[in-house]
């Protein structure tokens, strides 16, 4: 039995929890590691959505309540997850090939762009294929061995490094509860239909992934709004390459975006490119990693640019997050279409 029917059958005559029931215990977890921010809030939720796993955002499983953990599980749980983009396989370190521009984020976005523009590109998937994700993600695996046995048995669900989400996915493309959840098939036919223009690329994207109010916070303004959709969609596999190149020239558009002058190492060792913007609202920035060799989407990571203290609710331990912390370091180093569910390549 795998794990969804398991997961199905488990408590199968409970009610489904909807977003309003869901929605107090999530904002109190995701509040207080935010430490300020409507959009840091809503970047951090998101994760939430898409991994049927420990959520990294869980600074430490012994700052929330179970009753807390319970409810972003469910959370988590509830809503499919979308899946993210990249190379076949890159477990080992990556060697750059040629010349490497860092100087600026248009020179290495450009350049990435121009390889990406003489790559052959490969038909769709088809609709009974499924793409196979895997994921270094050491913080969340080490919280998931140390939280203690009665929550875990609570928790219904394990970590996992390796994901395999079905291409066509209908009963999910018909759920639009959720703005910012696309489908592989979805992303896929988004990202093929993006215009030239970069402008034009970027408001298409910020009507596809739209910004919100209330229990999310204040709109974002443009630039940030822009990235964070970026940001969504690279995180989907496949992306076409000429697809690709579009994005990458329109993310060298985006105001406040940079590039780290030097290669970075990411969670599974490798050396890759990190194309950076900081959060509006909060003293950490976003860093969308890139492979030097194929320029393809190896990860993410979220770093405190700040020391400064975390607003807690009430009742909870106090928190600090030192300038250069790691917030989350997740590294994509396999992605590929495969015919089956379980099947690697």
């Amino acid at each position: 039995m795998d794990e969804m029917t398991q997961l199905r059958e488990l408590r199968a005559d409970a009610p489904v929890p909807d977003r309003a029931a869901l929605a107090p215990g999530r904002e109190r977890l995701t509040g207080a590691i935010a430490g300020n921010g409507g959009r840091r809030t809503r970047a951090l939720r998101l994760r939430l959505r898409l991994r049927l796993r420990l959520t990294p955002m869980l600074r430490d499983w012994r700052v929330v309540s179970l009753g807390a953990v319970v409810a972003v599980t469910a959370a988590a749980l509830v809503i499919t997850q979308v899946v993210g983009p990249s190379a076949p396989d890159r477990s080992a370190p990556a060697t750059v090939v040629g010349d490497l521009d860092l100087t600026s984020p248009a020179a290495a976005l450009n350049r990435a762009a121009d390889h990406l523009e003489r790559q052959e590109v490969p038909p769709e998937p088809r609709a009974d294929q499924w793409v196979y994700i895997r994921e270094v993600d050491g913080w969340q695996e080490q919280q998931w061995k140390e939280m203690p046995e009665e929550v875990r048995k609570k928790t219904p669900m394990t970590y996992s490094p390796d994901r395999w989400i079905p291409y066509d996915d209908e009963a999910a493309e018909n759920d639009t509860s959720d703005t910012d959840y696309r489908t592989a098939r979805e992303s896929y036919r988004i990202a093929t239909a993006l215009p030239e223009d970069p402008e034009a690329l970027l408001a298409r994207l910020r009507e596809v992934f739209p910004t919100g109010s209330g229990p999310d916070g204040a709109p974002e303004a443009k630039d940030e709004h822009s990235f964070r959709a970026l940001s969504v969609l690279l995180e989907s596999y496949p992306i076409p390459p000429d697809a690709l190149a579009r994005i990458y020239r329109a993310m060298a558009t985006v105001g406040g975006v940079g590039v780290t002058g030097h290669l970075i190492q990411d969670a599974s060792g490798r050396e890759v490119i990190a194309v950076t913007r900081k959060y509006d609202r909060s003293e950490s920035r976003r860093e969308i990693l890139l492979d030097p060799v194929d320029y393809s989407y190896a990860g993410n990571r979220d770093v405190v640019t700040r020391t400064h203290k975390v607003p807690t609710p009430k009742g909870y331990p106090a928190m600090v997050q030192k300038r250069g912390e790691v917030l989350i370091d997740i590294a994509r180093t396999h992605a590929a279409v495969v015919d089956a569910k379980g099947e690697k390549p």
